[in-house]
């Protein structure tokens, strides 16, 4: 048995979670907030947050620069304002991108000296600044890992920073954030945080208490994928899938993700389709080769029959969800393989897929 596991951020959840807990933000004297255009103020959070600062004395500065695949560039601009703001710590409010670009801007902010592309030199680093994260979609599960997957400018590539001290000191997760979501981006999100279930669970660096938490999630988003292709999305789906997204954030922090992840990276480069689609539009061909191992077979056939499904069933519906359909030339195959065929994630799961095999995949499924 494998029970191996560490996740050092403290998670607090519930409904006005933010509002009860206002001392927990007393984690400096000046604080950055980390966010998209508009929705930590759509959602109510950047309110909550405000209020929260202010109550305790604490000076702030928003920054809400942050775009979707957040840039590099940015992320440093951010940290070099909040140096000269003076601040002490950072608050991410919003979706995957302004979380991963909060744990960015913590480290420029701790490393004055360094240039944008030194924040991967993970040793050389200088710990980050605290981070509070407060998630308002239920996609990425940022919350619950040190992950910041940050897009190198002019390089249509992403690169993930990853820090020890890149956790959140503190979560807040609270589903009322998710309320104005519309269907097509909670469905989305929720594809994509069911991406992280079936790849983590799928790992070979998988432990007992990772698959339980892959497991959890899983069963929460299934669950409510009828009620979100249908637009029906009640309360507490809101916030079922807020917990599962969570949970398979943490599933990811032990294990990372599987092919789904880079091959789906070109998708939302060239196409513009949102991250979560993009994974799910290779969730067929991930079943399908993952079947062709004894040890991929049998890992699969258990987590669909947890979900009370087949594997073929999970295969064939979530690409459906997807709703992308293109064609694309054979010239645009090869580049989109030589862009990720050294991505670690091919390597992450009982059946490793080949370069020919990369080729395929793309060929089987845009290529008529």
């Amino acid at each position: 048995m494998n029970m191996n596991f560490y996740m050092p951020a403290k998670v607090i959840s519930g409904k006005d979670c933010i509002s009860q807990n206002k001392a927990l933000f007393k984690l400096g004297k000046s604080c950055m907030i980390v966010t998209g255009s508009s929705s930590a103020i759509k959602s109510g959070a950047l309110d909550d947050v405000i209020d929260a600062l202010c109550e305790n004395g604490i000076e702030y500065i928003v920054y809400d620069k942050i775009r979707e695949n957040p840039l590099l560039s940015t992320c440093y601009d951010g940290g070099v304002i909040a140096r000269e703001f003076g601040c002490d710590f950072v608050v991410g409010i919003g979706g995957g991108s302004p979380m991963d670009a909060a744990k960015a801007i913590a480290g420029f902010i701790a490393n004055p000296d360094i240039e944008p592309d030194e924040i991967f030199n993970i040793p050389a680093l200088s710990p980050s600044v605290p981070i509070i994260l407060v998630p308002t979609t239920s996609g990425t599960g940022s919350e619950g890992n040190p992950y910041s997957i940050l897009s190198l400018d002019g390089k249509d590539k992403k690169q993930t920073f990853n820090s020890p001290y890149s956790y959140a000191k503190y979560a807040f997760l609270d589903y009322k954030y998710t309320l104005s979501l519309s269907r097509n981006y909670s469905l989305s999100t929720a594809l994509d945080a069911f991406c992280h279930c079936i790849e983590s669970y799928m790992s070979p660096k998988s432990t007992d208490i990772s698959r339980m938490f892959a497991l959890y999630g899983a069963k929460n988003i299934w669950n409510c994928f009828d009620g979100l292709d249908r637009g029906e999305i009640t309360e507490d789906m809101r916030e079922a899938l807020m917990y599962a997204s969570f949970a398979g954030g943490v599933a990811i922090n032990t294990t990372g993700t599987g092919f789904p992840h880079p091959m789906g990276y070109n998708l939302t480069f060239y196409a513009d389709l949102p991250h979560g689609r993009a994974c799910a539009v290779f969730i067929g061909k991930y079943v399908e080769y993952q079947m062709k191992s004894e040890e991929g077979r049998k890992l699969l056939c258990g987590f669909a029959e947890a979900l009370g499904t087949t594997p073929e069933i999970i295969g064939e519906y979530l690409p459906r969800l997807a709703e992308f359909t293109a064609e694309i030339d054979d010239e645009t195959v090869t580049m989109f393989c030589e862009k990720v065929k050294n991505a670690r994630n091919f390597v992450n799961a009982p059946y490793k897929v080949s370069y020919d095999e990369m080729i395929k995949i793309y060929k089987d499924l845009f290529i008529k």
